[in-house]
């Protein structure tokens, strides 16, 4: 049996059984050196970069720490953004499977407050959100974390770099001061270390590689002048062609003006940023998620929490105000060992965060040869294109349905369909895009559990 096998830590049958479910076999290097301490109920400070295997190597503990017959907030896990937030609930939802009848619900911005307390009118054992919006229920009277015995900061450099701290500390006081505290981070500057001097006790400290070796994301920086911007990263892409690639401004208006040439240079791109509506943002992450569109070009705190599992590459069209940034930006490509691609675009007035990230990784950031450049051909069209169904989770939709009323009426197969996202009152469906408007007739003069939905392609 391997040293790192989650069947060698004490754990219940049942989550076991579910960890194996889950094929979650083995653990992670952050989740080797966090659990044990954590089940052990001590203070932990856990250095790791994304998609390491975080969530679960707090959200094991955590549950088991839960006391299913006392209906009240019991775990609180604040994250930066509402991205990261829904999906660390969903991760925490899978692991407590083991568990019935264990409650977990989300309190994030960006959405409307009055259903959200509807939700903790009718109980809940684990709250995850956003320090804002816990702020706001604290305020209202609407939240009560009297009972917390687990908190959770999750990317906690990334929430004191937006400005939450005083957000944070209110909430932390009003969490009782007997309690665990696991604090999780990519990076860890002076911030962090001050943080938890304050709110922790005598906390364990555990670190995997947090730099990204060159061998793993084959990293290029490139000169450029403001007014080849443009030009540059449509020869990059043409050169490269990743299948998947976010653009990373620093700047919404940026992230608008980048879409837009990208878009009418060819390419499938589609922006990530602040001032979208919620509606808007959501369609975007799920496009890029399920292969209809290519390249998302997103600002740092709109990026947040993004789940991609195989990003082929980051590219930054702004190089980021810290070298830590620049760490949490290219960290989402080169996952779960595979070869990842990050390129970065300069002018003249930037050398010195140039001059910073080489400093932070101790070598040279390679300087990319621009005749090197091979003319680019035409761009990569998305694999897949997205129909959107007027039917979601509110009226009783399930996956199923769509795949049953694609594969067997429509007469599509099962390989030609991609991913299948159920909101509540919308779902999207991925098509390979040879099949998509087959697929879409079919859908529009068929029905989905005995039902006419209005569907669309979404562009």
């Amino acid at each position: 049996m391997s040293d790192t096998a989650f069947s060698r830590l004490p754990l219940p049958p049942a989550l076991l059984t579910t960890l194996q479910q889950l094929d979650y076999l083995q653990m992670t290097p952050i989740q080797a050196q966090a659990i044990p301490h954590a089940l052990a109920g001590k203070d932990l400070i856990a250095q790791a970069k994304t998609g390491s295997g975080k969530t679960a190597a707090f959200g094991i503990s955590l549950l088991l720490r839960l006391k299913p017959p006392m209906f009240r907030v019991q775990a609180l896990v604040l994250c930066p953004t509402r991205e990261l937030s829904t999906q660390v609930a969903n991760e925490l939802r899978r692991l407590a499977r083991f568990q019935p009848n264990l409650k977990i619900i989300t309190l994030c911005g960006g959405q409307p407050i009055g259903p959200q307390i509807g939700s903790l009118e009718h109980g809940a054992h684990v709250v995850v959100g956003t320090p804002g919006r816990i702020a706001d229920h604290l305020r209202k009277g609407t939240l009560q974390l009297d009972a917390v015995s687990t908190l959770v900061l999750d990317e906690a450099d990334r929430m004191l770099d937006m400005g939450f701290i005083e957000a944070i500390e209110g909430i932390i006081e009003a969490i009782p001061g007997q309690r665990q505290t696991l604090l999780f981070s990519a990076t860890y500057p002076d911030e962090i270390r001050t943080l938890s001097t304050r709110f922790q006790r005598q906390p364990v400290e555990v670190s995997v590689e947090s730099v990204h070796s060159h061998s793993q994301i084959q990293q290029w920086r490139f000169p450029v002048d403001n007014r080849n911007k443009n030009p540059l990263l449509v020869k990059l892409l043409g050169h490269y062609r990743p299948a998947s690639c976010v653009v990373f401004c620093n700047t919404k208006q940026q992230c608008e003006e980048v879409c837009s040439y990208l878009t009418q240079s060819g390419y499938s791109a589609a922006p990530l940023h602040g001032d979208m509506e919620q509606k808007a943002r959501d369609q975007a992450l799920v496009l890029f998620a399920n292969g209809s569109c290519s390249i998302l070009v997103a600002t740092d705190v709109a990026a947040r929490g993004l789940d991609i599992s195989n990003l082929a590459a980051v590219v930054n069209f702004d190089l980021p105000h810290s070298a830590e940034t620049y760490v949490h930006r290219i960290g989402r490509t080169g996952r779960a060992g595979r070869e990842g691609l990050a390129l970065s675009l300069y002018g003249d007035r930037e050398g010195h965060r140039v001059k910073a990230i080489e400093e932070y990784f101790g070598q040279p950031l390679p300087l990319g040869e621009l005749q090197e450049l091979q003319e680019e051909e035409a761009p990569l069209v998305a694999e897949m294109v997205t129909l959107c169904i007027a039917g979601g989770r509110k009226d009783k939709v399930r996956p199923g349905d769509i795949l049953g009323a694609l594969t067997g009426e429509a007469g599509i197969d099962s390989s030609e369909v991609g991913k299948i996202n159920i909101l509540d009152r919308v779902a999207f469906v991925a098509i390979r895009r040879n099949s998509a408007n087959r697929a879409l007739g079919r859908l529009i003069n068929g029905k989905i559990k005995g039902r006419r939905f209005k569907v669309r392609i979404v562009q």
